[in-house]
């Protein structure tokens, strides 16, 4: 027991309340009762059932579309945890939305993602929980403490136990960034599951012409995986997995991305692309209108429970990595 917090409960919004219910189960705790529903006008309105009183509150809630509501759900949660008198608030949010405007890339552009972290801490929260921000450097935009889990670990473990060394020459692998921007974190990938590491870069040459596709690395008769962090209308990751075939030569391409936004026609580019399989991890919830072969979702609900564990416990979750 901490000082700070006589015990632990978990409240979760609309966003994927399965999720929320899977880290209960993990926790051996019921999910707390409380609903989160909307006004006729459109309004957020919560209502929590039970005392949270001194308590370790952890709030689950993915930001993901739509983005706004979902945003504002939690904040409103946030607030009701606060005005009962909760010992501490963790905002547990699995996928962070806006963690894509998180610089000013031209003149006068917002940096969302450092608003939504003042919101956040205004409304009253204490702590956040998170998994693979888009841009790292996003940690120091909160003004409390922030963990942030790592979604490799579940990849190289899914992909260790498809491709085992012992029968997978692993030097016929390669580990693929499918843009400069994500070769950090696809080497970190690579140095895990022992393969080697390739590029696809794209650059227009001049106005109003294509994108020309570069395959910077050795991936001519090799299997590829492309690791990225977010999918949204996979367009770069087909255009990606096409390159390789077709200018690099790869023998086949599978993939993989922690978060599954899947707008627009992402989910008929992936079937007419050239990807075997594409993983993701279920920080966000799948669509229930698609039923692609080629899509495949890791639980990492567990993960996230066992950081909850150590955060209210006030131990390490270095472990996690």
């Amino acid at each position: 027991m901490i000082a700070y917090a006589e015990h632990l409960m978990v409240f979760t919004g609309n966003s994927n309340p399965e999720f929320a219910k899977t880290i209960c189960k993990e926790l051996g705790i019921e999910l707390g009762d409380g609903q989160v529903n909307t006004f006729a006008d459109g309004e957020v309105a919560v209502t929590l059932n039970e005392t949270v009183r001194g308590a370790d509150v952890f709030l689950i809630q993915s930001t993901c579309k739509p983005v706004n509501d979902r945003l504002m759900e939690l904040l409103v949660m946030i607030d009701a945890c606060r005005r009962a008198s909760a010992g501490r608030i963790t905002a547990v949010i699995p996928y962070f939305g806006y963690a894509r405007q998180d610089r000013k890339a031209k003149s006068r552009d917002p940096i969302t993602a450092k608003l939504v972290a003042n919101i956040l801490t205004a409304a009253g929260a204490d702590r956040i929980l998170t998994m693979d921000l888009h841009a790292a450097q996003i940690q120091g935009f909160f003004d409390i403490p922030l963990d942030h889990l790592q979604g490799n670990p579940s990849f190289v473990q899914y992909y260790l136990d498809k491709f085992p060394e012992d029968k997978f020459n692993h030097d016929d692998f390669v580990v693929v960034s499918p843009d400069v921007g994500s070769v950090a974190r696809a080497r970190a990938f690579a140095a895990k599951v022992h393969m080697g590491l390739a590029i696809v870069d794209k650059r227009r040459q001049k106005a109003n012409v294509c994108e020309v596709m570069n395959v910077i690395g050795d991936v001519r008769g090799k299997t590829c995986i492309l690791y990225d962090d977010i999918v949204d209308t996979a367009g770069s990751l087909c255009n990606a997995a096409r390159a390789l075939v077709e200018v690099g030569g790869a023998k086949a391409v599978y993939a993989c991305a922690t978060h599954g936004v899947l707008s627009g026609p992402a989910y008929e580019r992936i079937e007419e692309s050239p990807i075997e399989e594409m993983v993701f991890l279920n920080t966000i919830p799948q669509s229930g209108n698609t039923k692609s072969g080629k899509l495949k979702f890791l639980d990492v609900a567990p993960i996230f429970a066992r950081a909850i564990a150590h955060i209210h416990g006030g131990t390490s979750i270095a472990d996690l990595f």
